[in-house]
């Protein structure tokens, strides 16, 4: 959910969100962060973006619950996103909220009710405290889980036919 429509009427009233924050942890223990993929023609390149060299980090998320029709509960969470930083803008026009450390008491405390406040720790993250390298299209498999998806990959450009 992009930031500034936690205001819009009807997609999430103030209340909720102020009420259910929530963190999504970013990264593993192989140091692979957020992935983006970036379209070439019929193929995506995906791509891997780290924080602090490799560090584990926080997403600012928002969940909720609801009891449907039949009386079952229904959870969900959604990781925000805001406007792409210097890093994050070559590959995708938005990018997931990342909280600094020094914020994850103020975005989890329920008692903090001040917008102002709030609203502040959902910019984009510092792109000095970055960086991006292309990945193996192996990610895009779900069997395929280890250490090699995350491992640095050359970008293999599309050569467009001479006759179509």
């Amino acid at each position: 959910m992009r930031v500034h429509d936690l205001s819009v009427p009807g997609n999430l009233s103030r209340v909720s969100w102020k009420l259910s924050r929530t963190v999504l942890r970013g990264g593993t223990n192989s140091n692979v962060g957020p992935l983006l993929g970036q379209r070439n023609g019929k193929t995506s390149q995906p791509y891997c973006f780290e924080v602090n060299n490799g560090e584990l980090f926080a997403f600012a998320g928002i969940w909720d619950r609801r009891k449907d029709p039949s009386g079952h509960w229904t959870k969900s969470c959604s990781i925000l996103t805001t406007t792409p930083n210097a890093v994050t803008s070559a590959v995708h026009d938005r990018m997931p909220v990342i909280l600094d450390q020094a914020d994850y008491d103020l975005w989890l405390d329920p008692g903090m009710k001040n917008i102002q406040v709030i609203s502040e720790t959902l910019k984009p993250y510092d792109a000095c405290r970055m960086r991006c390298y292309p990945i193996s299209t192996r990610i895009n498999h779900v069997a395929n889980d280890d250490e090699e998806c995350s491992a640095p990959a050359q970008v293999v450009e599309v050569q467009s036919r001479l006759f179509s």
